[in-house]
């Protein structure tokens, strides 16, 4: 095996990882791939023997990429990013599921935290995502942003506040996020109203993003309130029969796929046995690049 070889092994033990602080620092599944392959592209130009722990080094690329793709996101776009914007779900069949180990998932991020995410200034969310959720001290991220390590603390500090205020903390039991899951699923197929608005909690919010084109009803939307979500609900339960529990994210959600071709990807966010968020994906070109598992009927 020569040097090559042994590197692109060293590299592909960090691959998960780089992965994973990729698509939190992103939310799209192409781009962290894309930003995980610039990051192997860097290393190849780079002397290796001066790197002494790779793993860091190989972080700390992703996360300069990532800030570069964050802030030429951000100069391309000429106007705020819309509120009904989904990034883009990680799914699996639950049959593939380990209820003990689930919460505890690499790439577990929910959908809810991704979309604040969103919100974040590119330099408060690469500080965030890898002092929070991966451990890089400061002074290694104050490199990256061009920061002192003091003013680098503050923003992970100012995103830390506007995460907890806005992500709740989610029930990690997936046994009863699927009793709230298949009542809804049942609900929504029985077309009771009643039980969907008790399984919502009165502040339930539900964001549906279809892309640009789709018009009508089905177009991209946010609305406010269980007796509103409800009737949005309602109004697709033609569909309902046809949606199968998966795995989103790490936790239970709803692949909606008529004659075996997807249209929507739906993520709960349920706390203390209620449902406060719905985040749907029915973006006709964005579910068709997702690589998406057949379910069990």
């Amino acid at each position: 095996m020569n040097g090559t070889d042994l590197l692109a092994d060293r590299f592909e033990e960090h691959r998960g990882q780089l992965r994973a602080v990729a698509y939190r620092m992103l939310g799209s599944l192409a781009e962290a791939e894309d930003a995980v392959q610039e990051a192997w592209l860097r290393l190849g130009r780079s002397d290796t023997q001066e790197i002494r722990n790779l793993g860091g080094w190989l972080t700390t690329v992703v996360g300069r990429v990532c800030l570069d793709m964050l802030r030429s996101r951000s100069a391309r776009r000429e106007e705020p990013m819309d509120d009904t914007f989904v990034p883009d779900p990680m799914v699996r069949p639950l049959s593939q599921v380990d209820p003990e180990a689930e919460v505890l998932e690499a790439d577990s991020v929910g959908l809810a935290l991704l979309v604040v995410l969103e919100t974040l200034d590119p330099a408060e969310r690469l500080a965030f995502v890898l002092h929070d959720m991966f451990a890089v001290p400061f002074d290694d991220i104050a490199a990256i942003v061009e920061r002192t390590p003091a003013a680098t603390r503050q923003l992970a500090s100012r995103a830390r506040r506007r995460v907890q205020g806005a992500a709740p903390a989610v029930d990690p039991d997936l046994g009863r996020q699927r009793q709230v899951v298949d009542a809804w699923l049942a609900a929504s197929r029985g077309g009771d109203f009643d039980a969907l608005l008790a399984l919502l909690h009165p502040d339930a919010t539900l964001r549906a993003d279809a892309g640009s084109l789709v018009r009508g009803a089905a177009a991209s939307k946010t609305v406010h309130g269980a007796w509103t979500v409800a009737e949005q609900a309602s109004m697709f339960s033609r569909l309902a029969v046809h949606a199968r529990p998966a795995l989103v994210n790490g936790a239970v959600g709803l692949v909606t796929a008529p004659e075996g071709r997807p249209v929507s990807v739906t993520a709960f966010t349920i706390v203390d046995g209620r449902i406060t968020g719905l985040y749907i994906l029915a973006d006709p070109d964005r579910i068709a690049a997702l690589d998406l598992p057949e379910l069990e009927g």
